[in-house]
């Protein structure tokens, strides 16, 4: 092949690249989320018309699993998640930024069990229920290793956290695994919380992802999605019930129930972001770094994982 023609080859892929990293970028980005109460400030800003729906298009999925999904095939841009997933993500060589703190579990995510267990040291050789995915693993084991358990101490099942109420009544388990607000409906039942999240505080974060390239090439978007954000927890913050009154009508639950779904969370304020976000090394990694160590443990991941270029505060400037 003549040098020329070489390197007219070399131009039309280079072009053809081009293009294909830039051919949407004029159309609106598309984030997934499933229902999660932390997730909510964003479609609450869609609804006051903060968040411009041709630069943003938020598309919800029935489960993480799904956005999960989509985020791999490409079907979504951004995806919210909790950092353990984008870690998984992260493992199977999705190149990602973080570039949003959604929440902190403040009590959100909890272990139940049955009113004859009086505290989580009381579960050694007791049936668990956990989600296969790596938060339940995490949650538990984090759980026993404070209570100077280990795994191998109480009897495993995996089930959907959809499935935990309904094992719990038919007393096929006696401790379950789970969050909001799967949590909230089975106190009301009867289980008793012998653990949450308040004793683990900060090692639960639920986080906006984007890919890589798209990072690089819409970033005007990316921008106005974060300020987005913040507008919405300020409504939120100074019009409490006019918001959930908003936010009732998407979830189809009271006002009053949306409110008390945020009491086991902290919002991802301005503040919380720079905390966690900024900073060399952001206070984040430290997270992570722990988070890495029971992912591996629990068979999850299984080499270390490339975190050095992950987080980016360039949206909270």
């Amino acid at each position: 092949m003549s040098r020329f023609l070489q390197r007219t080859l070399f131009l039309f892929v280079l072009i053809l690249s081009l293009s294909s990293c830039n051919k949407n970028i004029d159309q609106p980005l598309r984030v997934g989320t499933n229902v999660w109460p932390g997730y909510e400030p964003l479609y609450l800003a869609r609804e006051l018309k903060q968040l411009k729906s041709e630069q943003v298009k938020l598309i919800e999925y029935a489960s993480a699993s799904e956005v999960i999904r989509a985020f791999r095939n490409r079907a979504i841009e951004a995806a919210s998640l909790t950092l353990d997933e984008a870690l998984g993500l992260v493992h199977d060589n999705y190149p990602l930024k973080i570039i949003l703190i959604h929440d902190v579990s403040n009590g959100a995510d909890s272990i139940l069990a049955r009113n004859n267990i009086k505290t989580l040291k009381d579960i050694k050789g007791k049936t668990v229920a956990v989600e296969s995915g790596a938060l339940g693993a995490y949650v538990l084991s984090r759980s026993l290793e404070l209570n100077g358990l280990k795994i191998q101490d109480v009897k495993i099942k995996h089930l959907d956290v959809n499935a935990h109420e309904r094992a719990f009544l038919r007393n096929e388990v006696d401790v379950v695994v789970n969050f909001e607000p799967v949590r909230t409906r089975l106190l009301k039942q009867g289980a008793k919380e012998i653990f949450s999240s308040r004793e683990m505080y900060g090692e639960i974060v639920d986080v906006l992802v984007v890919h890589e390239d798209t990072y690089q090439y819409h970033q005007q978007h990316l921008r106005h999605l974060v300020d987005s954000w913040f507008k919405a927890l300020d409504y939120f913050e100074q019009n409490k019930q006019t918001a959930a009154g908003i936010m009732a009508k998407r979830l189809k639950v009271s006002p009053h129930e949306v409110i008390s779904s945020f009491a086991g969370l902290e919002l991802g304020s301005l503040s919380i972001n720079q905390k966690l976000l900024s900073g060399n090394p952001p206070s984040l990694k430290a997270t992570m770094k722990l988070l890495e160590r029971v992912l591996q443990e629990n068979g999850l991941v299984n080499s270390t994982l490339e975190t050095s270029n992950l987080i980016t505060d360039q949206f909270l400037r």
